[in-house]
């Protein structure tokens, strides 16, 4: 029963000085809303960037040829530092060959479900009357819409005899039908279009539209949708015999179900290195999705982590509020105290009263802030274009340590008033 009576009379002094009250759990509603809102936004932020990097293939692993780093690049223990280096070009020597690819395929044969190639051509520039789309031009191979998770909207993918032979076929973008076609998917297919190179007068090509691939924005944008350059996808076989290229700089693997990603990355590093073992510029690396997924992930939390114990600091801030206004109602309500110590009531039950109060104070202003909280990291969510995904964990974590400011802040004033004096209690004026 003592229990009750003290939470009714915490609730009866909250209500009898309102806008004090409210002042005093300010800063208790500032500290609680800003780490839901920090918690919300963050939780967003990395759900939304995870997802979409697995959904480009959390499985996949890239493999690409990197410069080897020079002697002045490193001191004499072998520590590299970071400054101006030599960036080379690799020749075509250095680059991965279809044969390399063949070889670790053949090598690692359930492992391996899929390989992705792409070879860029330019950027370009298609105009038909007033309208115009600005798309980059890359050749890819069969395994490449399947490693990205490009999915399709209209038409189809390129045959396997398209593939071949390195027909002048054509996959453009939504966004490209939306400026050349008025979105119309249909009137798209099977129009011939011809591209210009940008900077390069001499060279046009002309491919006829197959298919209609839905673009996914890589992020921020500088451009306005209309302007945005989308990749445009030719065959891999007419992009490498236009620019007569003989090898690649990297490619994706697409491993079979069931297998470690990160492990088989060590697995195909070690395969390839016999390629560049002689090789004194260039070497190869590898690194599995699911290991970046994992590392953004664990960034993010810390970055969030850091920012959520600065915006706690405030509650800090409020405890001392608390405390403040708890020694201020103690000093007013001194003739109760000694009132109530006089017809028997023990230095526990004064005790408990007032820290029962500074809970409540705390409590309620906890509640305030987690609304404030959850709004607060919703509208910051919508703003930077990701659902919000609050946690029941940061909700109930919030609850909790709201109350223990309550008990942390409230013992002194608490145990002052517990040590009164009834007498002197009495006499005070």
């Amino acid at each position: 029963m003592l229990f009750f009576e003290n939470l009714l009379l915490a609730f009866t002094a909250l209500l009898t000085n309102k806008m004090r009250s409210l002042l005093t759990m300010l800063g208790i509603i500032i500290g609680i809303g800003s780490v839901i809102a920090i918690v919300t936004v963050g939780n967003s932020l990395t759900n939304s960037i995870t997802s979409e990097m697995a959904g480009m293939g959390a499985n996949n692993v890239i493999v690409g040829i990197q410069q080897r780093p020079s002697e002045d690049e490193s001191d004499e223990t072998g520590m590299r530092y970071s400054g101006r280096r030599n960036t080379k070009s690799p020749s075509t020597e250095d680059l991965i060959t279809r044969d390399y690819i063949k070889e670790l395929v053949d090598a690692f044969p359930d492992e391996i479900d899929g390989i992705a190639v792409d070879q860029g051509l330019g950027d370009a520039k298609v105009e038909k009357g007033r309208n115009y789309a600005n798309i980059s031009l890359r050749g890819v191979s069969p395994g490449y819409f399947r490693a990205n998770n490009i999915k399709m909207q209209a038409g189809n993918e390129f045959s396997k005899q398209a593939y071949e032979e390195g027909k002048g076929v054509c996959l453009v973008s939504d966004r490209f039908v939306t400026n050349m076609y008025n979105g119309d998917n249909e009137k798209a297919i099977g129009k011939e279009i011809e591209i210009e190179l940008t900077g390069n007068a001499h060279k046009y090509y002309v491919f006829t539209i197959v298919g209609v691939y839905e673009y996914e924005s890589q992020g921020f944008e500088m451009t306005s949708a209309r302007d945005a350059s989308t990749p445009l996808y030719i065959p891999l076989n007419n992009a490498l015999k236009k620019n007569h290229a003989k090898g690649f700089s990297s490619f994706t693997i697409i491993t079979a179900s069931g297998v470690n990603s990160d492990d088989f990355s060590l697995k195909v590093k070690t395969f390839m290195d016999r390629y560049y073992h002689n090789n004194r510029t260039f070497t190869i690396e590898t690194f599995s999705m699911a290991s970046m997924v994992s590392a953004l992930t664990s960034m993010l939390g810390t970055v969030s982590t850091a920012i959520t114990v600065i915006a706690a600091i405030s509650l800090i801030v409020g405890g001392i509020g608390v405390m403040n206004i708890m020694l201020v109602s103690i000093s007013e309500r001194t003739k109760e105290i000694g009132t109530r110590k006089a017809l028997g009531a023990t230095n526990g039950s004064i005790r408990l009263q007032f820290i029962m109060e500074a809970i409540v104070l705390c409590l309620v202003g906890g509640l305030l802030g987690i609304l404030v909280g959850l709004g607060g990291g919703a509208i910051g969510a919508k703003a930077l274009g990701y659902a919000a995904s609050p946690t029941a964990s940061s909700i109930v974590a919030a609850l909790l340590f709201s109350m223990a400011v309550g008990v942390f802040f409230g013992y002194y004033p608490a145990n002052k008033a517990a040590k009164m004096n009834p007498i002197d209690a009495l006499r005070y004026e």
